[in-house]
């Protein structure tokens, strides 16, 4: 591709492979400027007074993501760099480059535990490392690996840096890990962690998980679903990924450019979206995302590096190019609760007024200079509330939207996993490329994850009118995945054939986000799983600390152990669970536990009980939470099946409340 002055504009020509100048649009016409997209003679002319100098794009190596899109879809992509470079010319005063850190030896993995949760087995806190060992005690053989590679090079760094505190040897930490499970007073005990030495030992070792008083056995991968479509959440994503290896079941997927129509099997017990876990909870799970994708990507043999950004001055208010967090603090003072910034929900919403059958939407750019005007009148009214709305048009808008992400000071998908998104594209298959995503996903920080999931919503929008205005889910991906993975901030030195490296690959994985995002924000079972895990051993730590005390303070042992028990077994008969609704007109009932008894049944039970109006309110607003036992807290979907549920866990409380904000 290579643009060409001209004395009436810039012409862009697209190159193919073929070596034959490609065709890459067509005409259109706004508010007396004319931009000109002819297919036909495969030039791009934009009316301006500046003219560029001619780069010629050298041929490209295909790589199996390249192979899967066809060559002429690629076209959008290259124009919207363009516009993007063109658009960063202009606006390069008061852009700050985010410094990202390269990490000495050892510092990557120091890091990485200490994003996981472990920083207490290396350090001044290595004497006292038990809660690590409750973590440690609920991983499952691949997790183990991946934690124990970690710790074995940081304990071989600080041993060369001749650091004083303890280091520890990593076979002591899954030694001391192993026996405490031995000694376990209860007899029960939960999955080993293993060494490298035998870490691959067949499948009936697979990890068993103790929840409650008993023990659940997670599934081993013959009882999942036949179906090559079904999201398999039972089991560990990195141990699927182990047993396709070593069954030789990896196939080599086709180059079409369709995915398939993946699919998640109903769970009874439940499906766990993000924000229905309580904080604490949430911030275990994302431990385990951290080591979980860490694992698949050793496994598959995909190296992932977390950057670090260097704490750099940024601007404290305004629009563009604020951070995420700073946004939302003074949106929230003008609207308490808001989650995503209420200048992208308004750039959205006034995109939607103007009708999304609009041919070219997102693809075609408002104009260069008007957009820049737009930002400033933006910056000093948007808040004040006298900014003028109607002199907004509707390719400015969608211009405006995608400066917003670009101009973030840090990327929307972090700086910390760019990277790691860029390199799902190296994943084997398409399930394993989406099974990475849904932990990425999960690892975003709240403010990023919760405004991606509304530009993905948007974005779907978008496409479910593409019939009318042409925007196909490969058109889209196109326009939009340079503006969320080429991130000027980063100060990424880009040469034209790292480009072409780039291109296709974060296109399909803009593809993979926007068609399975409905998948992406769901918590795998077999997390969940290991969160209860992880809370039923530290309670079971809590109460043997607890009766050491009171044996010291000659107190009853078994008057305390009476005291200890659930309220649940004195409270209600067996099978019968007893449901609190403090903010409803009925605030307590029994319900009998039956088969198909659903959350959405006692929820219809209660509201029942509502007049009509306050009905038809509450309907949609409240909603059944299991809390405690061994979970913090966790709202319900309308299909959880209550005794299913209640069988892996029997000491939780039942409330219907509305959602905190």
């Amino acid at each position: 591709m290579s643009w060409l002055s001209s004395s009436q504009g810039v012409v862009l020509t697209a190159y193919h492979p073929s070596g034959k100048d490609q065709a890459v649009g067509e005409s259109h016409t706004r508010g007396g400027e004319e931009a000109t997209l002819s297919r036909r003679y495969g030039q791009y002319t934009m009316n301006q007074d500046t003219t560029t100098k001619i780069t010629e794009k050298p041929p490209f190596d295909r790589s199996s993501s390249q192979d899967s899109l066809d060559e002429l879809s690629m076209e959008d992509y290259w124009i919207e760099l363009e516009i993007i470079k063109r658009s960063h010319e202009n606006r390069q005063d008061n852009q700050e480059v985010v410094v990202v850190k390269e990490p000495d030896e050892g510092e990557l993995e120091e890091e990485w535990l200490k994003e996981a949760g472990l920083s207490n087995l290396f350090g001044d806190s290595a004497e006292d490392p038990q809660e690590s060992m409750v973590f440690l005690s609920t991983l499952t053989r691949t997790q183990a690996a991946a934690v124990q590679k970690r710790v074995e090079t940081v304990s071989q760094t600080l041993r060369k840096k001749n650091k004083q505190y303890h280091i520890p040897d990593v076979r002591d930490i899954f030694t001391q890990q192993r026996e405490s499970k031995e000694k376990a007073p209860d007899g029960t005990e939960s999955q080993s962690v293993r060494t490298n030495e035998n870490k691959y030992q067949g499948k009936d070792d697979q990890a068993s998980t103790p929840l409650g008083d008993k023990e659940l056995m997670l599934p081993v991968l013959e009882d999942t679903p036949a179906s090559e479509t079904d999201i398999n959440l039972e089991v560990s994503f990195a141990e699927q990924a182990v047993n396709q290896k070593e069954e030789k079941t990896q196939k080599s997927e086709s180059n079409d450019a369709s995915l398939p129509d993946f699919r998640l099997p109903k769970d009874k017990t439940g499906t766990t979206k993000v924000g229905d876990l309580a904080p604490q909870d949430m911030k275990k799970v994302c431990h385990l995302a951290l080591i979980e994708l860490t694992a698949l990507y050793d496994v598959l043999g995909v190296e992932l590096k977390q950057q670090k950004a260097a704490k750099i001055k940024t601007k404290d208010s305004g629009l563009f190019g604020v951070p995420l967090a700073t946004l939302l603090e003074q949106d929230q003072r003008k609207v308490p609760g808001t989650r995503i910034p209420l200048i992208f929900q308004k750039l959205i919403s006034q995109i939607e007024e103007g009708g999304l059958e609009t041919e070219g939407l997102l693809r075609i750019p408002g104009a260069a200079i008007r957009i820049k005007n737009l930002c400033q009148e933006l910056e000093a009214k948007f808040y004040e509330g006298t900014f003028n709305w109607e002199s907004v048009k509707q390719h400015d808008a969608a211009s405006l939207l995608k400066l917003f992400i670009r101009e973030l000071p840090q990327p929307l998908l972090s700086v910390e996993y760019l990277r790691a998104f860029q390199a799902v594209q190296n994943l084997p298959t398409k399930k394993q490329q989406l099974q990475a995503l849904n932990l990425l996903v999960i690892l975003l920080p709240d403010a990023n994850r919760d405004t991606l999931k509304a530009l993905l919503e948007f974005l779907q929008r978008v496409i479910d009118n593409k019939e009318k205005n042409k925007m196909t889910v490969m058109n889209v991906a196109m326009v939009m995945a340079p503006n969320l993975f080429m991130c000027h901030a980063l100060g990424l030195k880009s040469n034209e054939q790292r480009e072409f490296g780039m291109a296709a690959g974060t296109a399909n994985i803009m593809h993979l986000l926007i068609k399975y995002q409905k998948l992406l924000w769901t918590i795998p079972k077999f997390i969940v799983n290991q969160v209860r895990k992880q809370n039923t051993e530290s309670h079971k730590k809590d109460r043997k600390a607890m009766k050491k005390l009171l044996k010291k303070m000659a107190y009853d042992r078994e008057k305390y152990e009476k005291q200890d028990k659930s309220t649940n077994d004195a409270d209600v008969p067996q099978g019968v669970i007893r449901v609190q609704a403090p903010r409803l007109s009925k605030v307590s009932m029994a319900i009998q536990l039956t088969e198909e008894l659903k959350a959405s049944d006692v929820l219809a039970r209660f509201l029942s009980q509502e007049s009509g109006v306050a009905q038809t309110l509450k309907k949609g607003e409240v909603f059944l939470y299991e809390i405690g036992g061994n979970i913090g807290e966790r709202r319900l979907d309308d299909d959880t099946y209550m005794k299913d549920l209640y069988q892996l866990n029997p000491n939780a409380e039942w409330v219907i409340k509305s959602k905190p904000l």
